[in-house]
C-alpha cells in the first residue's frame, strides 16, 4: 500500500463528513469553529491510522507501524502548539466534539510523558469548571499513571492472558476502584473488563479459535 496515497484519502475522507462533525459549532457563535473543525480532521486521520491493515505480513504491519507513528508524532505537535495558544480545548471552546477529540489524541502523545501531565493538570481545572467529560479526566489519569511506573486510579488501563481475558493494570486501592470509577461516571469495572474482553476477542476471533477460545472468558 503506499501510504503517501492513502493519507491523501484519509484528508478528503474527513473533508466530507466535516459538515456533518461540525454541527454543533454551526449552532453555538461562541465556539472557536476553525479550531474545532481542525481537531475533528486530525481526529479522523488519527482513528484510520489506529487500526493495523487486514492484510497481515510481517512488512504491512511494520508499515503500518511507520505511518501510525508518524502520524502520532506529528499530531502531538499540532496538540502541543493548540494547548500552547489556547489551554486545554474545553467544551465552552470546541463543543463536545471538538473537546473528545484533543483528548483522544492526547492520549496516543505517550511517548510525551510531559506533555500529558501539563494536560492532565489542566483538566482538573476544567473537571472543576465542568467543562470537560469527567470520563476522559479518569483515562487519561491512569494512562498517565501507567506511563509513569505508578498504579491506576480507575482501572482503565489493561492487559490480557492468554485466553483473552482482560486483567487491570497494577492498581492503587482495588477496593475502593468502583466507588471512583462511579465519581467520574465510569460503569463498575467488571462491565468494563468483560466489554474490554469481548471487543478483544471480536478483533483476533480467528487467532482465538485456532487456539481453541470460541467465545471471551467473562468475568461472571
Amino acid at each position: 500500500m503506499n501510504y503517501k496515497y492513502f493519507l491523501l484519502a484519509l484528508v478528503l475522507l474527513s473533508c466530507r463528513n466535516l459538515e456533518q462533525q461540525t454541527k454543533i459549532s454551526d449552532n453555538a457563535d461562541t465556539l472557536n469553529k476553525e479550531l474545532t473543525s481542525k481537531l475533528l480532521a486530525m481526529r479522523a486521520i488519527d482513528q484510520a491510522a489506529v487500526y493495523p491493515p487486514s492484510e497481515k505480513s510481517k512488512e504491512s504491519i511494520k508499515r503500518w507501524r511507520v505511518f501510525k507513528d508518524s502520524i502520532f508524532l506529528h499530531h502531538c505537535t499540532e496538540l502541543e502548539g493548540i494547548f500552547e495558544e489556547f489551554g486545554y480545548p474545553g467544551h465552552s471552546m470546541v463543543g463536545e466534539d471538538g473537546a473528545l477529540s484533543f483528548w483522544l489524541m492526547v492520549q496516543h502523545c505517550d511517548h510525551d510523558l510531559a506533555f500529558q501531565r501539563r494536560v492532565l493538570t489542566t483538566m482538573k481545572t476544567e473537571l472543576d469548571r465542568e467543562n470537560i467529560n469527567a470520563r476522559h479526566f479518569g483515562l487519561l489519569t491512569d494512562r498517565v499513571r501507567k506511563n509513569s511506573a505508578q498504579k491506576q486510579l480507575y482501572g482503565t488501563q489493561v492487559t490480557y492472558n492468554d485466553q483473552g481475558q482482560a486483567i487491570p493494570r497494577p492498581l492503587e486501592d482495588s477496593l475502593n476502584v468502583d466507588k471512583r470509577r462511579k465519581e467520574i461516571g465510569l460503569e463498575p469495572i467488571k462491565e468494563y473488563l468483560n466489554r474490554m474482553t469481548t471487543n478483544h476477542f471480536n478483533m483476533n476471533k480467528d487467532n482465538f479459535l485456532k487456539k481453541g477460545i470460541t467465545q471471551p472468558l467473562l468475568y461472571e
